[in-house]
């Protein structure tokens, strides 16, 4: 099991052009890129978030 090639992207290409039409890719890639950019911020939030907390109980500790 290794890294798809070149042929094995096209193939994969070409079945969804088949499935979906040249239409309809262009958005459902623009939805997908769409969620993982929502996924990404909602990560970067929740380390801000955690970082925050960790800090505010280093300083109770430290008073």
């Amino acid at each position: 099991m290794g890294f798809l090639g070149g042929y094995e992207w096209l193939i994969i290409i070409l079945v969804l052009l088949f499935l979906f039409g040249a239409k309809k890719i262009p958005g459902m890639a623009r939805g997908i890129g769409q969620g993982i950019f929502e996924f990404r911020k909602a990560v970067d939030d929740g380390k801000k978030e955690s970082e925050e907390e960790e800090n505010e109980k280093e300083k109770e500790k430290e008073q």
